[in-house]
């Protein structure tokens, strides 16, 4: 099944942080579970902000990254839609397989509210500041380094706490993204070096 960022979605990307949480707590508001293709559909698929922030945030939330298998399933997400990027496709295609992938409504809403007053600080903070750190083609080597945390994530399920700051590292890149704040995206590059950096020790 194709994802089709600049063409099929139903909606524009939000612009903050309170705003995502929002609509994604609105996807498949019908039914008693939630699908990655829902959420999609929910925040956009017209830049590749709205994956890393869907990605960063379900990997962050306790009560959703605590799941065996969640952060390897966002690092597909992840691996694949940056390699599209990189590639310079304009549409992302991601398996059936991965876009029908479940979470339980009941977790998935209360994972949403635990998130909802760190993202009101959040917002507050950001701005534009630092394009040149965001703008094209700076969004290329952010789409490396997020390739990178995707396909460190496996791994990291057996380091406790480094799932942690992948999901944060993709957080602080989605959001640099979404605001063009370049500030974000050089705290995301550092994340992302300490956080491998302690893998790398732990595993050698």
């Amino acid at each position: 099944m194709p994802s089709d960022i600049p063409d099929e979605s139903p909606c524009e990307s939000p612009t903050d942080l309170t705003g995502l949480l929002a609509r994604m707590r609105q996807a498949g508001q019908r039914e008693e579970s939630v699908s990655l293709d829902a959420l999609l559909d929910s925040v956009g698929r017209r830049s590749f902000a709205p994956f890393l922030l869907l990605a960063g945030l379900i990997t962050l939330a306790p009560i959703l990254g605590d799941i065996p298998g969640v952060p390897t399933l966002m690092a597909s997400l992840v691996v694949l839609s940056a390699v599209q990027l990189l590639a310079g496709r304009d549409h992302v295609w991601l398996p059936r397989w991965l876009l029908q992938r479940r979470i339980a409504r009941e977790r998935f809403v209360q994972a949403t509210r635990w998130m909802e007053r760190p993202a009101g600080w959040v917002d507050r903070l950001l701005k534009p500041r630092l394009t040149w750190l965001t703008r094209p083609p700076a969004h290329l080597p952010v789409a490396l380094t997020c390739l990178l945390i995707g396909l460190a994530m496996p791994p990291m399920e057996l380091v406790p706490f480094t799932a942690t700051g992948a999901g944060l590292a993709l957080t602080l890149f989605g959001l640099a993204l979404l605001a063009n704040d370049g500030l974000l995206a050089l705290l995301g590059y550092a994340l992302t070096g300490g956080t491998l950096g302690v893998v790398i020790a732990s595993l050698v």
